[in-house]
């Protein structure tokens, strides 16, 4: 769908929700006495926005739609094992100032040195030039910041953002949509192969104050394109913060995208994230989403096969340990005959870590011929880690061949019985066979530094993984 028409300069939008009155809640959101997040913080930041921006009609319409939602709570069906009162009871305040004290070499730990790509990175969402590596672009390439986006391309980029995030249905897409303020653009044209990466990298830098950020990034690769995309998250230094990224990915025709999903935030950060992607006719996509790091994660995760032929594989890796919780919720919609669709989610849980899984796919009536599976593994390394997996199918055509399935469990004695057996003392033993239960799907990325740079971040998370680092 298309935007609606956008004001003319000096001219304030008409569909902007009206001014709340100091201390009104807001729809659906109860406020408590311990509440901070209420009409008053939200209704200042919003203000505080530029109201003369392009942008500030779809703002307008993602705010009200955030106060008519208010905040799910865990009598909502899909946030049944998730409680984000944390979140609402902590005041954030929109992250400011530039890259200030931070370098390239400050973020190493993220970047690719070695990979050629086209580098782009955003501190407290904003983007930062010094630290970015755009290169040379092919031709008709577009690879731009939002809060500069270039006449050239707003009008392919304004038709197409905001068409398959659902604010309707997402309170925190529709948050993320009335904060929009910078994040990536990047329009891969017809008959185009990417031949670089495209590394986009969001830093938070942290404080005493908690902050919070909405990164957008929209992605449209236009039909018989190729590109590989890669999100990383991470903070520097210590403290709270809220990371609201929404990534909106449009696969044009006989298109292929290859996307990587890394969150590395500290331990005291909540990153609720959203995924929506829409397919054309013979497109591919493989999207593989790994969680590190974070006190409290929700990856939301929507792809529409909106034409015959398409294909799309999700991967995902989930690492917990201490109190963290990660939720991973997908929904697949089999649109039209001939797709196939693949879910393949690994979670690892030590200590007293919790995980959720739901994934959900949907078969439309006409969707005959539709293929799809969907697998949860999941490991757990003490008494007191908990997963809840919930594999959902719902159906409505009758030829098509659709299966999932999940296993919960520990390290089995006999596995190792067999490594001690073989002089492995039984801490060297239990890290080889966590490493290769979550390798598997770290295997599968195309990138080698990427690869390599997951597989030690694995194992400085195991005891002994310092036994393995030698040969990566």
């Amino acid at each position: 769908r298309n935007l609606p028409p956008e004001p003319s300069p000096g001219t304030f939008p008409r569909n902007l929700p009206p001014k709340r009155p100091p201390g009104t809640p807001l729809p659906g959101v109860p406020m408590t006495t311990s509440a901070t997040i209420d009409s008053d913080t939200f209704q200042a930041a919003f203000e505080a926005l530029d109201a003369q921006s392009p942008l500030h009609g779809l703002r307008g319409k993602g705010y009200e739609r955030f106060c008519d939602l208010g905040f799910p709570t865990r009598r909502d069906e899909e946030w049944r094992y998730t409680n984000i009162k944390p979140i609402t009871t902590t005041t954030f305040k929109p992250a400011s100032g530039g890259a200030g004290s931070i370098t390239k070499e400050s973020i190493a730990a993220y970047t690719l040195s070695d990979t050629s790509c086209h580098q782009m990175v955003f501190v407290n969402g904003r983007f930062a030039a010094e630290l970015s590596d755009i290169g040379e672009l092919q031709s008709g390439v577009r690879l731009e910041n939002i809060a500069t986006i270039s006449e050239s391309s707003y009008d392919t980029f304004a038709s197409h953002l905001g068409s398959c995030a659902e604010i309707e249905r997402e309170v925190f897409t529709a948050l993320n949509t009335a904060f929009i303020e910078d994040g990536l653009f990047l329009l891969v044209p017809r008959d185009v192969d990417l031949e670089k990466p495209v590394h986009v990298i969001f830093i938070t830098t942290l404080g005493s104050a908690a902050v919070v950020t909405h990164p957008r990034i929209l992605i449209v690769a236009e039909e018989n394109s190729r590109a590989t995309i890669i999100e990383t998250y991470g903070s520097d230094g210590d403290g709270v913060c809220l990371t609201n990224p929404v990534t909106e990915i449009i696969v044009g025709e006989n298109a292929i995208i290859d996307h990587y999903k890394i969150e590395q935030e500290c331990e005291e950060a909540y990153h609720i994230s959203s995924l929506n992607v829409r397919q054309h006719r013979s497109s591919n996509v493989t999207s593989h989403n790994y969680s590190f790091g974070g006190r409290l994660v929700r990856n939301n995760l929507n792809c529409a096969l909106d034409e015959e032929g398409c294909e799309a594989t999700f991967n995902g890796l989930t690492i917990g340990h201490g109190r963290q919780h990660v939720d991973n919720y997908l929904r697949i919609d089999h649109n039209k005959p001939n797709c196939n669709s693949w879910e393949y989610y690994k979670t690892v849980l030590d200590d007293q870590s919790r995980g959720v899984f739901c994934g959900r796919i949907y078969v439309a009536p006409d969707a005959q011929k539709t293929d799809a599976k969907q697998t949860s593994m999941n490991l757990l390394l003490s008494e007191e880690a908990s997963i809840t997996t919930m594999p959902q199918l719902d159906i409505f055509a009758d030829d098509v061949k659709c299966t999932h399935g999940a296993t919960i469990g520990q390290i089995e004695e006999s596995q190792l019985f067999y490594l001690q057996s073989r002089g492995i003392d039984k801490v060297a033993a239990k890290t080889l066979l966590i490493y290769a239960f979550a390798n598997e799907t770290i295997a599968e990325i195309k990138i080698e530094e990427l690869r390599n740079r997951l597989e030690r971040v694995l194992l400085d998370r195991l005891p002994r993984g310092e036994l393995l680092q030698g040969g990566l």
